[in-house]
């Protein structure tokens, strides 16, 4: 009785200890949970859906956790418009200061970084890194290219400037050009005015595609430090005001820890398929696939394949700058093909639906970005392999035209048939396993062999054979 007392007693004061550090194991939880961070995330290479996306969940995520500062290690030539904008609209709205860093040294802010750099409430560089190059590439039309740099004009393009002036307007691709350029040079003038950076070098980024260093950029106020690594710029940042959403804030950087964060899946799935030589892949085969799955109903794999590989490059094209009119293309040369197939017209809908197929390829990336165009040799194995297909229908079409006629009712003709049933010059007869009706100059007998000569209808017209077939 002593050993089991002593026991219960054990167990009731373990029981006692676990629970008493249970609320001190929480607080440490939550006090750590609260701890000041700042959250770090590399973006390189082009611009695009996934990048958009990795930096807004990181800005979500900063709100959350109230997070000190959110600094974006950049390095990019540049990339699309729209997702260049959502990450600017989601960093000026960020309740979170955010620092871009241009970092490591060799690395870039061109173009789209530029006006990341701009919008950013902390701008920064390291050594030997540079930015600038913001001249639109396209905002809007398709395959516009950018203004060039102004010249100074002669005597006599000034005079036909000025005639032009007051007679003709200015044509619709320059009209539309100046509306890109203004358009462009207006957008970073008013993120240069929001931190009071240099606006007036800014239009010269994007009008005359300027580009500068990092020691340039910080002396003519295009950013605010240049720092060798992450925790030079962090101490410089200790202590520092900067103004967010219309309230100053103190940057307290110093021994905060620092969090890198790690892109999820999410992330790695959008960079794979936002890629417009895998969102092509992806298209053809949903549409090859769920041909296969009309012309064969019942297999399943092609057309459960087929739907969902049609239905990831349908959601990555809503993301990717797509041309309507070339996907509009291969989808009609595709309809053609299918008609060559099911309706052979000697390559006419073949042909003629290989050639809208290439060009709507060719058109299908309305951008001028060299990240986000097809590859010229994919496109040409695709093409390739429907024109193959189209050769091969237009010669299966071909043979079974000129071979012999295998099936029908015109091979009934000069085959040996059982008589089964006679009623004089009539009866019935067996051949090929059906019972037709036949009638004979003479009376039939039942179980004699007769030759089908012709046949009238549904009526065989038959004579006297008398040798069984052989």
């Amino acid at each position: 009785m002593n050993a089991i007392a002593h026991l219960v007693f054990a167990g009731i004061c373990w029981l006692y200890l676990a629970l008493a550090c249970l609320p001190l194991s929480a607080a440490v939880e939550e006090a750590n949970s609260e701890r000041p961070t700042i959250l770090a995330v590399q973006l390189s290479g082009v611009i695009g859906p996934a990048t958009a996306d990795l930096i807004i969940k990181t800005l979500e995520d900063a709100a959350e956790q109230n997070a000190v500062l959110v600094v974006i290690e950049l390095d990019t030539p540049g990339g699309l418009d729209k997702s260049m904008r959502l990450m600017i609209k989601e960093v000026i709205a960020s309740p979170v200061p955010v620092a871009t860093f241009v970092f490591p040294s060799g690395s870039r802010a061109a173009s789209a970084g530029t006006y990341l750099l701009y919008a950013s409430h902390v701008a920064a560089m390291a050594p030997a890194t540079n930015l600038g190059a913001a001249s639109p590439v396209q905002l809007g039309s398709p395959g516009m290219p950018a203004q060039p740099p102004a010249k100074p004009a002669t005597s006599k393009e000034k005079s036909d400037k000025d005639g032009q002036a007051e007679g003709a307007p200015p044509d619709n691709a320059t009209t539309l050009r100046m509306k890109v350029m203004n358009d462009a040079v207006a957008y970073i003038k008013g993120l240069a005015e929001l931190h009071g950076r240099n606006a007036e070098w800014a239009e010269k980024a994007v009008r005359e595609a300027a580009s500068i260093d990092a020691n340039e950029a910080l002396e003519l106020q295009v950013i605010d430090y240049v720092a060798q690594d992450l925790t030079d710029l962090l101490a410089q940042l200790d202590g520092q005001t900067v103004t967010v959403n219309k309230r100053d804030l103190v940057l307290l950087t110093k021994g905060t820890a620092v969090e890198h964060v790690v892109p999820g899946w999410r992330y790695e799935f959008l960079l794979i398929i936002t890629n417009p030589n895998v969102a092509y892949i992806l298209m053809m085969i949903g549409i090859y696939g769920l041909l296969l799955e009309f012309y064969n109903p019942g297999v399943g794999v092609p057309g459960v394949v087929g739907g969902i590989c049609l239905l990831v490059a349908l959601y990555a094209f809503q993301l990717l700058p797509v041309s309507y009119i070339g996907l509009a293309l291969i989808i009609l040369g595709i309809a053609l093909m299918s008609v060559e197939a099911l309706s052979p017209s000697f390559g006419i809908f073949g042909f003629g639906g290989v050639a809208a197929f290439a060009i709507g390829s060719v058109m299908l990336m309305d951008s001028d970005l060299p990240g986000y165009q097809i590859a010229t040799p994919l496109i040409a194995a695709f093409v390739v392999f429907s024109l193959l297909i189209s050769v091969l229908v237009l010669a299966m079409l071909m043979r079974s035209r000129k071979a012999d006629v295998v099936s029908g009712d015109a091979l009934l003709i000069g085959q040996q048939a059982l008589v089964v049933e006679s009623n004089h010059e009539r009866g019935r007869v067996r051949i090929q396993g059906e019972i037709w009706n036949a009638v004979c100059d003479h009376p039939l007998n039942e179980g004699e062999w007769v030759t089908i000569r012709q046949l009238d209808g549904l009526t065989l017209r038959v004579e006297h054979s008398g040798d069984k077939p052989r």
